[in-house]
This record gives C-alpha cells, structure tokens and sequence, in this order.
C-alpha cells in the first residue's frame, strides 16, 4: 500500500489516510439525500437515483484513487443536479431521458478532451471573471432553491419575495431553520460531515413537527433498487437546445472540476509550479464517472470542494479516495435511512453550500467594470431568472459586450465570440420560435 500510494513520500500513514477517507465521505455524504431527492422531481424514483448515485460516485472516486493518486471524491454535483431538474426538465420542458442524453454525451466529450490533453487548454479561452461569477451564481441559484424547498422565503408576503414570520411560519420551514442553524454552529465548529450530521439531528427534529415520516414496519437496511440502465433520449440531439443544455453541463463540469483539484491539491500542498499533479488522469477520472452516472441514470459527476475536510484530516494520497469510493458502495444498503429525510431536512445543506460557492466573489475585479458588470450580470441572472443558463449566457454575451465598449476587444478569445454569437443566435430563436 506504501509502495502503491507513495505514502511515505507524502508524509502520510495508512490511519491517517483511512480516517481522511471516512471524514471525505461524512462531508459529501449528504449527495445521496439530496441527489435523489431533487432528480426524483422530474418524474425519476428516489431509489434508482440513490443506486445510480452511490455507484457513480463509487466509480468516480476509485479511478481517482488509482489513476491519479489524489485525495479527492467525487459525486453528482450540487448546481449541476439543480441545472438538469430545474432548468432543463421544468424550465425547458425536456424530458429527464433528454437531459441523461446531454449528461453522457458532455462525459464522452470531457473524456476525449482530457485523453488528448486539450480539456486543460479550454480553461485559458474562458474569462477568469466568468468562472468565478459561474460558481457563485450557481450558490446563489442554489441556495434559493433550498429556501423555498423548506418554504421558509415565499412569494406570498406582500412582496416579490419575502422571509416567512414565525407566526405565520409551516413545521417545515421551522424544522428547516433549526436545520440551518445547527449547520452553520458544526461548521463553524469544524465538526467532520457537519453538513451531513446537520441532516441527520434536523430530520429526527423533524419527527414530532410531523415533517418527517416513519413507515410502519421500517427497516434500516434493504437491497438497492435496480437504477434506470440507458435510459436515453435521442430524437433531439442535433436541436440548438440539446447543444445548449449539453454546453452547459460542460461548462459548469469543467470549471467545477478545475477549481476544485486546484484548491484542494494546494492545500494539500501536492501543487509544484502553478501545475495541478496528474491532472490528465484526474480530469478522466471526473469523465468516466459522468459517462458512468449518465448510463445509471444521475446527472453530472464531478470533483467535490467537500474533500478539502479530508485533506484537513490528514489524507495526502489515493488511499484517502479509495476508503471514500468503498463507503460509497458500502451507502447502497441504506436506501431506507437516506429516504426518511425531508426536504426540509436537505434544505439547510442546499443554502450552506450557496455559502460555500459565493467565497469565489472575492476573487472577481469589480473594479474593472468589463470585467465586473459580465461577472454582476452572471450572478444576477442565474437566481431571479431561476435558470443557470441563462446567467451563462447573458454573462458571456455582456462579457463581449463590455470589453469592446471599454476598447478591449483584443482580451476576448476567439472560443468566446463563438459562444457569444451562438446565445445571442439562442435568445433570437427563443424570441420567434
């Protein structure tokens, strides 16, 4: 295992690994709630999602573990599932086998790109202010989500959109408020899988305010459910909004993936020369899991900043992932427990992540205002039009727009006028389709 990992050469131990890939789990573990839970809302079971889920995120981590030799997991991305349910089946009318479709042919299209080593070079033809605009955007969008879920903001106050009053407030938004405090006071307290033991202690308060439900006969244990096997759509892959939905679940996947290994590698210390290690095999690793989960029946795997708490634990090397991936497996026997959670009970995990993806606003120029105002316009497009692609879009398309009102139109890259010149193109057809 020494040999294998390198383990003396990373200064760590098999136990330190081990406890790393456990706390690495605690802290992503809340995926499989809440995973289901929202694709679930298009018409997919909860259980072949919790199978598809589990076993993705199985995959994924492993092929990370041994390839790549990193202590990352990975799983169904928060944004991404909220972009397939929300955006692209209630948004635009597309069925969920539609949306698995766009999921597996952005995997096969990441896997060639990473193979060949051309993934990497996307990175520099996007704006950096967009890229962090992205995946704050994406929190708010989130955490608005997880909000209304829990029906603690409402449109019913008397104005657009309000906080509920305690008076006048459901057991659900209650039990949902109670559930975001207690992660924020774990979190704050460092406390390893807080997220996911905040959805642990909200889910049983949830018992007595009638929130949450214990089937008679209830049984911890059962065997996985079957997941939805190819269940795809191919009738529309050659539409304008197939192409869309399949770019931005390849945009967000790529910037995601990205800035996750970067961060967690630097604080790991495993970054030499600016350069993420192994990166070729950890970009493939994030492809073979989308394409796996696309064909399970889950949207868009990707690498978690959740894996920063196991590198804090101690975990340097593949070992951390590998522990992680076989937790995973060993998750696919808990389908009843994972299913006893509310919405309510998820909702907290949903805002705090919001917390997590709005850090990334600090490092955006808005003092430049060509590159502020496309990073504003992103972030504020994605939760009040309840759509992340269309903040992508609008983000891009004023990206252009400012750099060459401020003269500056020889910063923007070629890749960017293209995906400017086909939203606008979008938004035309949109207008008189």
């Amino acid at each position: 295992m020494d040999k294998f990992f390198k383990l003396k050469e990373n200064g760590t131990t098999v136990k330190r690994e081990i406890v790393a890939g456990i706390t690495t789990f605690l802290a992503m573990a809340y995926i499989l709630a809440v995973n289901p839970g929202m694709l679930g809302e298009t018409g997919m079971g909860f259980g072949p999602v919790f199978t598809a889920t589990a076993i993705a995120s199985a995959i994924a981590t492993l092929v990370m573990a041994f390839c790549a030799n990193l202590p990352i997991g990975l799983a169904p991305g928060m944004g991404l599932n909220a972009f397939f349910t929300y955006t692209v089946c209630f948004g635009m009318g597309c069925t969920w086998q539609f949306a698995l479709t766009a999921v597996l042919i952005e995997g096969i299209i990441f896997l060639v790109l990473s193979i060949v080593g051309i993934r990497e070079k996307i990175i520099d033809a996007i704006p950096e202010t967009l890229k962090k605009a992205v995946s704050v955007g994406i929190g708010l969008f989130i955490c608005l989500i997880g909000l209304n879920n829990a029906g603690i903001v409402s449109g019913d106050t008397g104005t657009v959109i309000g906080f509920v009053t305690f008076n006048g407030a459901t057991p659900a938004a209650i039990v949902g408020i109670i559930g975001l405090i207690l992660t924020v006071i774990l979190y704050i307290m460092k406390v390893p899988g807080s997220i996911l033991i905040a959805i642990i202690l909200t889910t049983i308060i949830g018992i007595p305010f009638g929130v949450t439900t214990v089937p008679a006969g209830w049984k911890p244990f059962s065997m996985p459910e079957a997941p939805h096997f190819f269940a795809f759509e191919w009738a529309n892959i050659l539409t304008v909004k197939f192409f869309v939905v399949m770019f931005t679940f390849f945009f967000t996947d790529l910037f995601d993936t990205i800035g996750t290994l970067m961060g967690v590698t630097q604080q790991a210390g495993l970054v030499k020369d600016g350069k993420i290690p192994r990166a070729k095999q950890a970009l493939t690793a994030d492809s073979i899991g989308t394409i796996a989960g696309a064909c399970l029946g889950t949207s868009t795997v990707t690498s978690f900043v959740e894996s920063s708490s196991g590198v804090a634990a101690g975990g340097r090397t593949g070992l951390t992932s590998a522990v992680t991936g076989v937790m995973f497996l060993l998750a696919l026997f808990l389908t009843p427990v994972f299913a006893l959670i509310p919405s309510a009970a998820t909702a907290p995990a949903l805002i705090f992540v919001g917390f997590l993806m709005m850090q990334q606003v600090v490092d955006i120029n808005f003092k430049d205002p060509t590159d502020g105002v496309p990073a504003f316009i992103t972030i504020m497009v994605m939760p009040f039009a309840y759509s992340i692609s269309k903040g992508i879009a609008y983000g891009i398309i004023f990206y252009v727009i400012a750099k060459c009102a401020g003269k500056k139109a020889k910063e923007i890259p070629v890749v960017t006028w293209v995906l400017a010149a086909v939203f606008v193109l979008d938004l035309i057809f949109e207008a008189v389709k």
